[in-house]
């Protein structure tokens, strides 16, 4: 996820942030999506507040907002009988008693709620609203390490101090990985000491020049015009250009206390090398049939973690209760799996909560995480295998390096060597803005013609986050949710179509765009949208309900 902030008066962009080549499907037929490209001017003038909240579901052809026409899809299926789909959300901690997702709840009825038993004899125990493979007592953030100072502590206990020529033969390759792992950990704890200093500097600063204000002018409360009469050399221009500015000291003070909290996280947790986050759940991460571990408390920390719960959102909110938002989906039940910390996922946890997923009746399970190194990719393989052979629909966000993914790694990835997927059930999502120009592509967002699948709505999207309450987020998080949603649509209408011929409807009924757009990273560089992912398309839930509707009705 992506926070952009401006620290008025101090001139400072806080950026904070979080957060394939096709299989060929020979058996699957799949109509084929329009060739020719839309080309709508932008929307002229302000958009409304209320208008910025919807933008996701707003329709290109009349509003030139590039949205998935969620109204128009409903439209199309109102007469339609639907099923019941279960949708997984992998993520954090979800408040399951937000007011708008306590309706939408996946409940395991098999299970009896609190005797300690595992009822439906799943190895999950009390297992009624998911599994929590973080482990921890019940509402405890577990914050974790990132997975490249896991891999930093674990080989320089045997490399440190080694040069090339002390290393044997067998162990080279490992050697170059612990090469490459000490200098990307050393660059990013220089980095984040750096600006965790920075911004502490700053708050000192602002904290003296109030402290100095409020004796000069003897007031607790002064104003822009207090501190301009003061005589010349006892001025303080920083605050007068911050209170001009339409800001307040406390404000400023606050955004500073967002980046110092966001830097020290990290340094305290996920660039922490004597760190045990582990600990809590008392099983090797690296022994994969070391179970079972974690518990059934899959809130989390409720004053922690939003991000599992603006995801379930996105995707799964109560449509048209009167309050808050509208999910993606209708008919649909949300299943809670909480396998990523605050830090990176182990790929343990990431392999079984698939396969949780999966044996739990799970049809679409979102993805909203990703990493830069993985131990063991071989173990969320053979879950993405498995999810394949229960024909489940996975969604995958596909990170915010803006960083071009045919080349950098970034997992988990079902192309291991970013050109031949190894199954054909995952669709990887790129976010995209609201604005229809050559800003349509979020400049956070990672790209790859082979490796990102279709781009949907991930800037400025406003959803549940924990104690009933709203944000607007921005991320790749954001928007795989919102290709989750279409996809549980489908297949709640259309129970009919398997997995595969689902992603391939989610990519040939994408919006065709003919756009330059700047390059994700790319300093201000254009290039076609059509080259940054597989379809060259963005998300639209109408085209892909009426394609789905011609492949089962042949019309």
């Amino acid at each position: 996820m992506m926070n952009n902030k401006l620290i008025l008066g101090l001139g400072l962009a806080v950026v904070l942030s979080s957060c394939s080549s096709t299989k060929s499907i020979h058996s699957v037929a799949v109509p084929e999506g329009s060739t020719t490209a839309v080309n709508i001017p932008a929307k002229k003038g302000e958009m409304s507040k209320e208008e910025i909240r919807k933008w996701p579901h707003a329709d290109l052809a009349t509003d030139s907002i590039p949205g998935m026409s969620l109204a128009k899809a409903y439209e199309f299926v109102a007469n339609k009988k639907a099923t019941t789909v279960i949708v997984a959300v992998i993520d954090s901690g979800i408040d399951r008693e937000h007011e708008d997702l306590k309706d939408v709840i996946w409940v395991n009825s098999d299970e009896i709620a609190g005797n300690g038993i595992d009822d439906d004899k799943n190895g999950y125990v009390d297992d009624i609203y998911g599994w929590n493979f973080l482990g921890g007592k019940e509402g405890d953030a577990t914050p974790e390490q990132l997975e490249v100072t896991r891999l930093y502590k674990k080989l320089s206990a045997k490399y440190d101090g080694k040069s090339e020529s002390d290393i044997a033969a067998a162990d080279k390759e490992e050697y170059a990985l612990y090469q490459k792992v000490k200098k990307d950990y050393e660059k990013r704890i220089a980095e984040v000491t750096k600006n965790y200093e920075y911004y502490k500097g700053l708050e000192t600063m602002l904290t003296d020049a109030d402290k100095a204000a409020q004796e000069k002018t003897g007031k607790k409360d002064y104003t822009a015009e207090d501190l301009k009469a003061l005589p010349a050399e006892e001025q303080i221009p920083l605050l007068v250009r911050i209170m001009e500015a339409g800001s307040t000291v406390t404000a400023q003070l606050e955004q500073l206390k967002g980046g110092l909290d966001y830097y020290s996280k990290q340094l305290n947790a996920n660039l922490n090398l004597d760190l045990n986050g582990r600990a809590a759940n008392g099983d090797n991460p690296y022994d994969i049939k070391d179970v079972p571990y974690g518990n059934a408390f899959t809130i989390g920390s409720i004053d922690d973690e939003m991000h599992g719960t603006h995801v379930a959102g996105i995707a799964l909110a109560s449509r048209n209760n009167g309050i808050g938002m509208n999910g993606v989906a209708q008919n649909a039940k949300l299943l809670s799996v909480r396998a990523v910390p605050d830090g990176d996922e182990y790929d343990k946890d990431v392999a079984l909560a698939i396969r949780y997923a999966v044996d739990n009746g799970a049809k679409v399970i979102n993805m909203s995480f990703g990493k830069s190194y993985s131990p063991n990719p071989e173990w969320v393989w053979d879950a993405y295998k498995y999810a394949e052979s229960k024909d489940v629909l996975l969604v995958h966000a596909a990170g915010n390096d803006h960083k071009n993914i045919d080349k950098s790694d970034n997992f988990p990835t079902d192309t291991p060597d970013k050109v031949n997927e190894i199954v054909g059930n995952i669709i990887t999502v790129g976010a995209m803005t609201r604005n229809y120009n050559e800003d349509l592509v979020a400049s956070f967002s990672n790209y790859g013609k082979n490796n990102v699948d279709i781009f949907a709505p991930g800037l400025e999207i406003y959803s549940t986050i924990p104690k009933n309450e709203y944000k607007s987020i921005q991320g790749t998080s954001m928007a795989a949710p919102e290709v989750a949603g279409v996809a549980a649509l489908v297949r709640s209408y259309y129970p009919q179509l398997s997995a595969k011929q689902v992603k391939h409807i989610l990519m040939n009924s994408g919006t065709k765009v003919d756009l330059e757009v700047k390059l994700p990273g790319g300093e201000g560089k254009k290039v076609p949208f059509s080259d940054l992912s597989v379809s060259g398309r963005v998300l639209n839930a109408y085209n892909a309900l009426k394609m789905a509707d011609a492949m089962v009705n042949g019309k």
